[in-house]
């Protein structure tokens, strides 16, 4: 479906991030008869779409891929109505009674409230090589590279979640997985943890850090760093895939909303920023867990919000 933008009209919700807690607040505010408009500028889904297993969000016994749990998601919202368009935000401004948000293609938009569910990126390692070899063996996605290196050695970075899911995954093609951590004892769940060092393609590199990947064409090898007495050693391989958190998209909110010391948006437990009606839900709000679950709680309580918001207001 075509959708024309235009200045002249006011939405009732701009919603700014495709992921669980901005669908979820689309399928909400359309379902309430609001004249809704999400906006996304890359993945629909966010990370979420970017799990091979969600294991862990209610209603699916047997677990569910994040891309059909997205595709679900997408639907459910569309059949209300929910109206979505890949655009990406630059900015945001309060005036009088209105939000207007500007776009990157030029674009002004006007709504009554705003909706932010701008999620988060996979977090750097900031090492010499991570750039230079990104997409020729370095990488933050095991469900889009994994099958590229099938037979082959390979590194995962990190010790919670999402590095021990992910290495679970990257079994079906690595010949071995090592898991890289700097500590001595992962932190992911104890479930999680249990199938990661019961299987027998993984062996888990404790106390170690990454100071540098390195080769020639491709990677090749990398350079750890023992936490505890820093000698430094080698570990071959053909690609590194890194798992050590996220950081928040709110790098176009700075000086505009009220961040926490690590970019996140600082809400009430209603959602609410700190300029009037403009919301935050999901993974880039402060105290967030990156559990799709919760993400879908925010995206529903700031949709109920907005649309009170609305009822007092207009």
């Amino acid at each position: 479906m075509t959708v024309e933008l235009s200045e002249e009209i006011l939405y009732d919700t701009i919603i700014v991030g495709g992921g669980p807690a901005g669908l979820t607040a689309g399928l909400y505010c359309a379902r309430a008869k609001l004249n809704t408009l999400l906006l996304e500028k890359g993945t629909l889904g966010g990370q979420i779409a970017l799990t091979d297993l969600v294991e862990n969000y209610p209603g699916f016994p047997d677990g569910i891929s994040g891309k059909e749990l997205t595709l679900k998601f997408k639907e459910q919202a569309e059949r209300f109505g929910l109206c979505l368009v890949r655009r990406e935000v630059s900015r945001v401004e309060k005036l009088e009674r209105e939000i207007l948000v500007y776009l990157r293609t030029g674009e002004l938009l006007r709504g009554k409230t705003l909706i932010l569910t701008v999620g988060s990126n996979p977090r750097k390692l900031g090492v010499p090589g991570e750039e230079e070899f990104l997409n020729r063996g370095v990488s933050y996605c095991a469900t889009c590279d994994g099958a590229l290196f099938d037979g082959v050695p390979i590194a995962v970075v990190g010790g919670g979640d999402s590095a021990a899911q992910e290495s679970l995954f990257l079994t079906r093609f690595a010949s071995r997985v090592y898991l890289v951590h700097r500590r001595d004892k992962l932190r992911a769940q104890k479930r999680l943890q249990d199938r990661v060092f019961s299987n027998p393609k993984i062996t888990f590199v404790p106390n170690k850090v990454v100071e540098e990947i390195r080769g020639r064409d491709f990677v090749e090898r990398l350079i750890l760093r023992d936490t505890k007495d820093n000698s430094l050693s080698e570990l071959q391989l053909e690609g590194v895939f890194i798992f050590i958190g996220l950081e928040p998209n709110t790098g176009f909110l700075k000086g505009t909303l009220e961040l926490d010391d690590n970019g996140y948006i600082l809400t009430d437990h209603r959602m609410r920023t700190s300029m009037e009606g403009v919301f935050a839900a999901g993974d880039c709000r402060s105290g967030a867990t990156g559990q799709v679950a919760v993400a879908v709680g925010d995206g529903c309580i700031a949709a109920i919000e907005a649309e009170r918001y609305i009822e007092d207001r207009f």
